[in-house]
């Protein structure tokens, strides 16, 4: 939850500062134990990625010795546990990982990779956020199986240009390939400023749905580095007019252009929801612009991740 909604649940609540730098160097040291078994390493976060290990660098027999291996070792050299998935496509082994956490391990054959996803609820499945599981359930999609027996003109008529992935994972399909680095060295502005666009886009969407308007529009990057900073401005009334949505937050992110380190994600949100709308007339100064790190550490009560019903953001790596 937000720190200020936590701060007003438990007064006496102590927080402890991160330590970013610890974080990096002990992420570089597990890379490093990586590479070791493969150099075909795509990394997703600090303490996140993704291997293959079809042929490792050690002659190690099967995929499930090679994980078992590597998170011996993390835990001998750093003292930390590490929980793994073993499968034949990214998207099980992702799911297998999660399966088995804390400190644990499971492996997903071709044979078993059918019947694990017909059970799986579909508020589980990559990509499902908790909106659309939601519509899924109401249309009485509950689980892998029920999604496998939809055609695709039906979830094409329900979910748009997300109908052929969903329809792929609830067979087992997943040919995307472990990239090695997925950081860019360089983003151009005009990219990210049609970036920043396109989430806006998003974002007003959901308020159109919902019916519901905010007063604040925060745009935030990630760095290459995992370094996030994000800048803010707010209207004395909630926002009603999808130009106005697009230009604040195209705005804000100009200030931090042109950028000398490679982007790994930009986030549009919208925060401070109230019942009277500003529209494309109101031209206030900035305010509220600074450095967040990281910034859910100073996030608005009512901020949340993109799908989720009680706030609006939209995000792109």
């Amino acid at each position: 939850m937000p720190s200020t909604t936590a701060m007003r649940q438990c007064p006496e609540l102590v927080f402890v500062p991160p330590r970013f730098d610890v974080y990096r160097a002990v992420s570089h040291h597990i890379r490093g134990i990586f590479a070791d078994y493969t150099q075909t390493i795509e990394p997703l976060a600090l303490d996140e990625a993704y291997l293959d290990v079809t042929e490792n660098q050690r002659g190690l027999p099967t995929a499930a010795a090679t994980a078992k291996e590597i998170r011996a070792r993390i835990h001998q050299e750093t003292g930390l546990t590490a929980s793994a998935g073993v499968s034949y496509n990214k998207f099980l082994a992702k799911l297998a990982s999660g399966a088995r956490k804390p400190n644990g391990q499971l492996v997903i054959t071709p044979d078993m990779g059918p019947d694990f996803i017909a059970a799986l609820p579909v508020d589980k499945f990559h990509g499902v956020g908790p909106v659309t599981a939601a519509k899924m359930r109401r249309l009485g999609i509950e689980t892998g199986a029920d999604l496998k027996a939809r055609s695709l003109c039906f979830l094409q008529q329900h979910f748009g240009k997300s109908a052929a992935w969903y329809l792929g994972i609830a067979n087992g399909e997943d040919d995307r390939p472990v990239v090695p680095d997925r950081r860019r060295k360089s983003i151009a502005p005009a990219e990210i400023e049609a970036g920043v666009e396109a989430m806006a886009r998003v974002v007003w969407a959901w308020f159109e749905r919902a019916t519901t308007f905010g007063r604040t529009v925060s745009v935030k990057v990630k760095f290459a580095d995992f370094r996030q900073i994000t800048r803010s401005r707010s209207f004395p009334t909630a926002i009603a007019c999808d130009d106005l949505l697009r230009q604040a937050s195209v705005d804000l992110i100009r200030t931090l252009l042109p950028v000398n380190k490679g982007v790994r994600l930009l986030g549009v949100t919208v925060s401070n929801f109230a019942q009277e709308a500003a529209d494309a007339a109101d031209t206030l100064p900035l305010f509220g612009i600074g450095n967040v790190i990281p910034p859910s550490d100073n996030a608005a009560p009512r901020v949340a991740t993109a799908g989720v019903p009680d706030g609006v953001a939209g995000e792109h790596r």
